[in-house]
């Protein structure tokens, strides 16, 4: 058996770019390489510009409207949970120790299933009370919940709470199975406002950024514009990559599969191809 190294990216300052469970997972993975992650949120989210078109679906899901209802990120979790008049960080409360059962945040009818897109929103809907039924396994994407989707009965409903800047793809391909798909703006994605030591961090040397959309791609031009050509572009799946590529940065890794693991393996791989990877029981 190979001895797991764990000190790939030994030394490595590395910019975290979103906050949250998300960015506490990828930090950790990151210390556990030998890494120095430095969190700063690049993308910030906001209330949809139609809140009213929200709620209005969010009742719907709660009275057994739609077949299935489908979550591509924790943050439409904590949109739903805003719609239904739940605050976001109760998301956190929830799964406090003693914080007891608050009851679900988010309604979902006992007879529509649930899809998440990936381990991290299916654990944000378990701490909201919702339990889920589908999770793709190839991959953590859209591309993937649309190819592995287990119901394609035409006429069945879905409901399909979004980013306003979200591509198409979910919607299409279920579309194609004759589903009818309800799709609502679930909240806006914009440019963060970081602090002075955010902005300290972009100005100074970093060794690798972390790029997990098209977003974040767009923020970083945005807030790092003279950030060091030396600096390593890891972009969280080939779609992702596209789209930093068009924000124009230089890519320099992409990971196979949309996952915290699978970017920082890819981002560890490349620059020491000849160590093995983090041992599983010793990172998230």
């Amino acid at each position: 058996m190979t001895e797991a190294h764990p000190q790939r990216l030994a030394g490595w300052r590395v910019l975290v770019p979103r906050a949250g469970e998300w960015g506490a997972r990828a930090a950790a993975r990151l210390r556990a390489e030998g890494a120095d992650p430095v969190i700063v949120p690049l993308i910030a989210f906001a209330p949809p510009s139609d809140p009213a078109a929200l709620a209005a679906a969010a009742s719907r899901l709660a009275t057994g409207e739609y077949d299935w209802v489908v979550f591509t990120s924790a943050t439409t979790v904590s949109a739903l949970a805003g719609a239904a008049g739940a605050h976001v960080g109760d998301l956190a409360d929830a799964a406090a120790p003693g914080s007891g059962s608050p009851g679900p945040l988010v309604a979902v009818a006992p007879t529509t299933r649930v899809a998440a897109v990936g381990e991290a929103t299916a654990e944000a809907l378990e701490l909201a009370g919702v339990d889920v039924d589908f999770v793709p396994e190839s991959d953590f994407s859209a591309r993937a919940l649309v190819e592995e989707w287990p119901a394609r009965m035409p006429g069945l409903r879905v409901f399909a709470p979004l980013s306003e800047i979200a591509a198409p793809t979910l919607v299409d391909g279920l579309r194609g199975y004759g589903l009818e798909v309800d799709e609502v703006g679930a909240y806006c994605t914009v440019t963060a406002s970081p602090d002075d030591a955010g902005r300290a961090v972009l100005a100074g040397p970093l060794d690798a950024v972390l790029v997990t959309s098209g977003s974040v791609a767009r923020a970083l031009v945005e807030l790092a514009p003279e950030l060091d050509p030396s600096t390593v572009i890891a972009c969280i799946g080939p779609r992702t990559a596209q789209e930093a590529a068009e924000a124009g940065l230089a890519v320099d890794v992409v990971a196979a599969r949309q996952s915290i693991r699978a970017l920082i393996d890819a981002l560890a791989a490349a620059h020491h191809p000849h160590l093995a990877p983090t041992s599983e029981e010793n990172s998230p």
